[in-house]
Protein backbone atom coordinates (compact mmCIF):
# COMPACT_ATOMS: atom_id res chain seq x y z
CA UNK A 1 0.00 0.00 0.00
CA UNK A 2 1.32 3.32 -1.10
CA UNK A 3 0.76 6.92 0.53
CA UNK A 4 0.50 10.06 -1.40
CA UNK A 5 3.11 12.70 -0.02
CA UNK A 6 1.48 15.51 1.96
CA UNK A 7 2.20 18.02 -1.15
CA UNK A 8 0.58 15.99 -3.11
CA UNK A 9 -2.78 16.28 -1.13
CA UNK A 10 -2.46 19.39 -1.25
CA UNK A 11 -2.32 20.46 -4.43
CA UNK A 12 -5.11 18.04 -5.82
CA UNK A 13 -7.54 19.63 -2.82
CA UNK A 14 -6.48 23.29 -4.16
CA UNK A 15 -7.52 21.89 -7.66
CA UNK A 16 -11.21 20.93 -7.02
CA UNK A 17 -11.74 24.00 -4.89
CA UNK A 18 -10.95 26.13 -8.15
CA UNK A 19 -13.02 24.06 -10.52
CA UNK A 20 -15.73 24.73 -8.07
CA UNK A 21 -15.58 27.89 -7.64
CA UNK A 22 -14.86 28.48 -11.41
CA UNK A 23 -18.64 26.26 -11.49
CA UNK A 24 -20.22 28.93 -9.45
CA UNK A 25 -19.45 31.98 -11.35
CA UNK A 26 -20.20 30.16 -14.87
CA UNK A 27 -23.84 29.73 -12.78
CA UNK A 28 -24.07 33.10 -11.25
CA UNK A 29 -23.12 35.21 -14.15
CA UNK A 30 -25.95 33.15 -16.80
CA UNK A 31 -28.35 34.54 -14.62
CA UNK A 32 -26.54 37.85 -14.74
CA UNK A 33 -28.53 40.95 -16.10
CA UNK A 34 -28.95 40.67 -19.76
CA UNK A 35 -28.67 36.99 -20.26
CA UNK A 36 -31.40 35.38 -22.37
CA UNK A 37 -33.72 32.99 -21.27
CA UNK A 38 -35.33 30.86 -23.59
CA UNK A 39 -38.90 29.65 -22.03
CA UNK A 40 -40.71 26.82 -24.38
CA UNK A 41 -43.78 26.53 -21.83
CA UNK A 42 -46.73 27.28 -23.72
CA UNK A 43 -49.30 26.62 -20.87
CA UNK A 44 -48.97 29.77 -18.58
CA UNK A 45 -50.98 32.95 -20.15
CA UNK A 46 -48.45 35.83 -19.56
CA UNK A 47 -49.32 38.52 -17.34
CA UNK A 48 -49.87 41.24 -20.67
CA UNK A 49 -52.30 38.39 -22.20
CA UNK A 50 -56.16 40.44 -22.90
CA UNK A 51 -58.80 38.54 -21.60
CA UNK A 52 -61.58 37.63 -24.77
CA UNK A 53 -64.23 40.21 -24.71
CA UNK A 54 -66.94 40.10 -22.75
CA UNK A 55 -70.46 39.05 -24.61
CA UNK A 56 -73.06 41.65 -25.28
CA UNK A 57 -76.29 41.31 -25.17
CA UNK A 58 -79.33 43.12 -25.16
CA UNK A 59 -82.79 42.53 -23.36
CA UNK A 60 -85.46 42.90 -25.62
CA UNK A 61 -88.04 45.51 -24.92
CA UNK A 62 -91.29 44.89 -23.03
CA UNK A 63 -92.53 49.04 -23.59
CA UNK A 64 -95.45 47.24 -26.06
CA UNK A 65 -96.84 43.89 -24.54
CA UNK A 66 -100.21 43.03 -25.79
CA UNK A 67 -102.70 40.97 -23.92
CA UNK A 68 -101.27 36.93 -24.98
CA UNK A 69 -104.38 35.99 -23.61
CA UNK A 70 -106.63 37.52 -26.81
CA UNK A 71 -104.22 35.38 -28.96
CA UNK A 72 -104.68 32.10 -27.11
CA UNK A 73 -106.77 28.92 -29.48
CA UNK A 74 -106.70 25.49 -28.73
CA UNK A 75 -105.66 23.48 -31.96
CA UNK A 76 -106.09 19.70 -31.53
CA UNK A 77 -105.78 19.75 -27.80
CA UNK A 78 -103.14 22.45 -27.54
CA UNK A 79 -103.24 25.78 -26.89
CA UNK A 80 -101.11 28.04 -29.33
CA UNK A 81 -101.19 31.57 -29.42
CA UNK A 82 -102.35 33.05 -33.38
CA UNK A 83 -102.03 36.23 -35.40
CA UNK A 84 -102.44 37.39 -38.65
CA UNK A 85 -100.91 40.62 -40.10
CA UNK A 86 -102.17 43.95 -40.29
CA UNK A 87 -101.98 43.41 -44.49
CA UNK A 88 -103.75 40.07 -43.96
CA UNK A 89 -100.83 38.28 -46.24
CA UNK A 90 -99.29 36.45 -43.67
CA UNK A 91 -100.43 34.41 -40.70
CA UNK A 92 -97.92 33.19 -37.67
CA UNK A 93 -98.34 31.67 -34.19
CA UNK A 94 -96.15 30.77 -30.91
CA UNK A 95 -96.34 27.09 -30.27
CA UNK A 96 -95.64 27.32 -26.08
CA UNK A 97 -92.07 26.27 -25.58
CA UNK A 98 -91.87 24.77 -28.76
CA UNK A 99 -91.56 27.50 -31.95
CA UNK A 100 -92.41 30.52 -33.16
CA UNK A 101 -93.09 30.72 -37.33
CA UNK A 102 -95.12 32.23 -40.15
CA UNK A 103 -96.66 31.01 -42.96
CA UNK A 104 -98.71 32.52 -45.89
CA UNK A 105 -102.50 33.18 -45.66
CA UNK A 106 -103.20 32.83 -48.85
CA UNK A 107 -101.26 29.72 -49.41
CA UNK A 108 -100.35 27.92 -46.69
CA UNK A 109 -99.09 25.04 -48.62
CA UNK A 110 -96.87 26.92 -51.39
CA UNK A 111 -93.92 28.33 -51.39
CA UNK A 112 -93.38 31.44 -49.26
CA UNK A 113 -93.32 34.62 -51.37
CA UNK A 114 -90.51 35.96 -49.80
CA UNK A 115 -87.45 37.77 -51.89
CA UNK A 116 -84.52 35.57 -51.42
CA UNK A 117 -85.94 32.77 -49.72
CA UNK A 118 -84.02 28.92 -50.69
CA UNK A 119 -85.92 27.39 -53.92
CA UNK A 120 -85.59 24.12 -51.98
CA UNK A 121 -84.84 22.51 -48.32
CA UNK A 122 -85.55 19.33 -47.00
CA UNK A 123 -89.07 17.92 -47.49
CA UNK A 124 -91.44 16.17 -44.76
CA UNK A 125 -90.17 12.89 -46.80
CA UNK A 126 -86.72 14.19 -46.72
CA UNK A 127 -87.08 14.94 -50.75
CA UNK A 128 -86.14 18.63 -51.85
CA UNK A 129 -89.58 20.74 -51.60
CA UNK A 130 -90.22 24.18 -51.34
CA UNK A 131 -90.49 26.05 -48.14
CA UNK A 132 -93.80 27.18 -46.75
CA UNK A 133 -92.84 28.25 -43.57
CA UNK A 134 -89.98 30.12 -41.57
CA UNK A 135 -89.82 29.14 -37.82
CA UNK A 136 -87.58 29.22 -34.99
CA UNK A 137 -87.09 26.76 -32.55
CA UNK A 138 -86.72 26.94 -28.95
CA UNK A 139 -82.90 26.57 -29.21
CA UNK A 140 -82.10 25.86 -33.20
CA UNK A 141 -81.15 28.24 -35.63
CA UNK A 142 -84.01 29.93 -37.94
CA UNK A 143 -84.73 28.18 -40.89
CA UNK A 144 -87.26 27.75 -43.91
CA UNK A 145 -88.93 24.38 -43.97
CA UNK A 146 -91.34 22.59 -45.97
CA UNK A 147 -93.99 21.14 -44.11
CA UNK A 148 -97.24 18.73 -45.09
CA UNK A 149 -99.75 20.62 -42.88
CA UNK A 150 -100.10 24.44 -42.14
CA UNK A 151 -98.70 24.88 -38.41
CA UNK A 152 -99.32 28.89 -37.80
CA UNK A 153 -103.31 29.13 -38.77
CA UNK A 154 -106.39 28.81 -37.47
CA UNK A 155 -109.21 26.91 -39.26
CA UNK A 156 -111.58 28.40 -39.05
CA UNK A 157 -109.75 31.73 -39.52
CA UNK A 158 -108.23 34.23 -39.58
CA UNK A 159 -106.38 35.13 -36.74
CA UNK A 160 -106.76 38.02 -34.25
CA UNK A 161 -104.43 40.63 -36.01
CA UNK A 162 -101.02 41.88 -34.19
CA UNK A 163 -100.99 45.85 -34.76
CA UNK A 164 -98.02 47.67 -36.02
CA UNK A 165 -95.72 48.03 -32.97
CA UNK A 166 -96.85 45.50 -31.08
CA UNK A 167 -95.13 42.44 -29.29
CA UNK A 168 -97.12 39.18 -28.49
CA UNK A 169 -94.65 37.92 -25.80
CA UNK A 170 -95.34 34.40 -24.52
CA UNK A 171 -94.17 30.61 -23.88
CA UNK A 172 -90.21 31.52 -24.29
CA UNK A 173 -91.00 33.79 -27.72
CA UNK A 174 -92.41 36.77 -29.16
CA UNK A 175 -93.16 38.35 -31.92
CA UNK A 176 -93.69 41.49 -33.62
CA UNK A 177 -94.95 43.52 -36.96
CA UNK A 178 -93.40 46.59 -37.93
CA UNK A 179 -93.83 48.35 -41.06
CA UNK A 180 -90.74 49.18 -41.93
CA UNK A 181 -89.04 46.00 -41.12
CA UNK A 182 -92.17 42.96 -41.50
CA UNK A 183 -92.39 40.36 -39.01
CA UNK A 184 -90.21 39.18 -36.45
CA UNK A 185 -89.94 36.09 -33.84
CA UNK A 186 -87.67 35.44 -31.51
CA UNK A 187 -86.67 32.69 -29.08
CA UNK A 188 -85.90 34.49 -25.75
CA UNK A 189 -83.40 31.09 -24.56
CA UNK A 190 -81.29 31.07 -27.19
CA UNK A 191 -81.62 34.79 -28.65
CA UNK A 192 -81.97 33.80 -32.00
CA UNK A 193 -85.05 34.77 -34.70
CA UNK A 194 -85.99 35.99 -37.96
CA UNK A 195 -87.54 38.84 -39.69
CA UNK A 196 -89.28 39.11 -42.93
CA UNK A 197 -91.40 40.46 -45.39
CA UNK A 198 -91.88 40.28 -48.68
CA UNK A 199 -89.03 42.52 -49.74
CA UNK A 200 -86.31 39.65 -48.05
CA UNK A 201 -85.55 38.33 -44.98
CA UNK A 202 -82.65 37.91 -42.20
CA UNK A 203 -82.26 35.55 -39.25
CA UNK A 204 -82.20 38.66 -36.57
CA UNK A 205 -84.94 39.17 -34.62
CA UNK A 206 -85.44 43.41 -34.83
CA UNK A 207 -86.99 44.76 -31.57
CA UNK A 208 -89.71 47.17 -31.56
CA UNK A 209 -87.97 50.66 -30.34
CA UNK A 210 -89.12 51.85 -27.18
CA UNK A 211 -90.14 55.01 -28.54
CA UNK A 212 -92.49 53.72 -31.23
CA UNK A 213 -96.17 55.27 -31.24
Amino acid sequence: MSFSAPGTLDTMHAMRFAALGALMTTLICSCAPGSVVVNTDDGAPTASSAPPPAATTTRPSNAHLVNAFDYASEVDGSTGYYFTSPSGRWECAVLPRTRAGCQSAQAPTSALPISGAPDEVPGPDGDPAAPNILVVDRTDDPQFSAVSAPQFGLDPGPAVVLPFNRILAVAGFRCNVQESSGISCLSELSGKGFTFSADGYTMTYTDVPADAP
